[in-house]
């Protein structure tokens, strides 16, 4: 069958090819105002996602005396992809040249880009800060597992090569016309594998190689604020609108789909994260219900566009319910300390998600695909997408960790531990 397409991002990349000086002579390409407007719009919620969402997220979720640590980590780690970004993982994900994996370096610090240059209908440069939101949050979701005895220093390393080794040849080997994932016709609309799949392996790789906090299992160590959680809900949910349906890079019925599915396959997943606590002998929690709303949004990310509502909202449900089990069974019978579950609900949320949307782009199951979709053929791919994601984030995290290592340490002393980060690292508290 056809090759598949990647939902909006492949085709306004495969764009850029023919906004160039090369092609001057065919028709400009023209700036639509209002695909641009949502476009900009989109990527200011991307950020709100990061800044305050993900940090009161994250932050609600660990010890009071973590508090600010946890957000300064996010914060710092974010801003340093955004540079990151523009001098050279732009370039590496969606620039000239390179090959099926990677990219080259023609587009290094914007190198042609002009507020004149064109991607589909709208600037090149509100394409390149959509993008580089991508890049900056994926990098802060990983720090989820590793919180409350990572050093500072040890992130910002981190940072700089596990995005440079992991997160911007992932990105173009998806989402570049020319990247192999691609090329194979895997779908992922808004990153399933780039993001989720991606953040999620490589946090619980580089938790079991840092070690659990001192105490773990053995001493409680329950949420400081979740009412701050359930604010950074919130606002991850509202961002998100920007992170699926802006992924159409337009303004038109694609993003439409992919908002009415951000809705619906997300409040499936926090009710029935809430029904299988009752299951399994609980009362339904705030913390379950903030638990499965950000499991659906992982799981419909790959599927947003790439979806019918229903298709939607059972694979929100199936996902949270996975999603439950990998963290309240399979995370204590393994016994490895992912702080606040990165790999629990983005990791095994993502891999359910780029499978499931195999299956929900049928037509037969209200999906978009055509009439000769072959679901076997297609599910092939998704889980050689996953496979291979799952490899290269697990071996680039190991060598980012331990480069990392090498530079400044991994760990905090054990009484900066027992003190906490906020004190020890930063010299301040979250609350006096």
């Amino acid at each position: 069958m056809n090759r598949k397409i990647f939902g909006g991002l492949g085709a306004t990349v495969a764009s850029l090819a023919v906004s160039t000086t090369a092609f001057a002579q065919d028709a400009v390409p023209t700036v639509d105002k209002g695909d641009t407007a949502w476009m900009m719009t989109s990527t200011v919620l991307v950020f709100l996602m990061i800044l305050p969402g993900l940090a009161l997220f994250y932050g609600g979720l660990t010890r009071s005396k973590n508090m600010l640590s946890t957000m300064t980590q996010i914060g710092a780690a974010a801003a340093l992809a955004m540079l990151i970004w523009v001098m050279y993982g732009y370039s590496m994900a969606f620039g000239e040249g390179g090959n099926a994996f990677v990219a080259g370096f023609g587009k290094a610090f914007l190198a042609g880009v002009t507020p004149d240059s064109v991607s589909g209908t709208i600037p090149e440069y509100v394409f390149v800060c959509f993008q580089m939101t991508f890049a900056a949050i994926t990098v802060a979701l990983v720090l989820g597992s590793t919180v409350e005895r990572i050093k500072f220093s040890a992130v910002m390393v981190f940072a700089v090569v596990w995005l440079t080794i992991v997160y911007f040849p992932i990105a173009h080997m998806v989402w570049a016309p020319t990247g192999y994932f691609f090329g194979l016709g895997a779908l992922d609309y808004a990153g399933g594998t780039v993001v989720h799949i991606n953040a999620g392996v490589s946090a619980l790789v580089a938790a079991i190689i840092l070690g659990k906090r001192k105490g773990f299992p053995a001493e409680p160590m329950p949420p400081h604020s979740l009412t701050l959680t359930m604010v950074g809900t919130g606002l991850l949910w509202v961002g998100w609108f920007g992170f699926n349906a802006g992924s159409a890079l337009s303004a038109n019925g694609a993003a439409s789909l992919a908002m009415i599915n951000t809705f619906v396959a997300t409040a499936s997943a926090g009710l029935f994260w809430m029904l299988a606590e009752r299951l399994a002998g609980h009362k339904g929690s705030a913390l379950g219900f903030c638990s499965g709303v950000v499991a659906g949004l992982v799981a419909v990310t790959p599927a947003a566009g790439n979806s019918g509502p229903f298709g939607a909202i059972v694979l929100g449900g199936v996902a949270s319910l996975i999603c439950f089990f990998a963290v309240s069974k399979l995370k204590p019978m393994l016994g490895y300390d992912d702080a606040l579950d990165a790999f629990g609900v983005h990791g095994i949320g993502g891999i359910v998600g780029a499978i499931g949307t195999g299956i929900v782009y049928a037509p037969s199951l209200g999906g978009p695909g055509k009439a000769d979709f072959a679901m076997g053929s297609q599910l092939v791919i998704q889980i050689e997408a996953v496979l291979a994601t799952v490899v290269i984030a697990t071996i680039g995290t190991v060598i980012a960790i331990f480069i990392a290592k090498a530079i400044t340490g991994l760990r905090v002393t054990p009484e900066v531990e027992a003190d906490g980060l906020d004190i020890g690292e930063h010299g301040e508290r979250a609350y006096n």
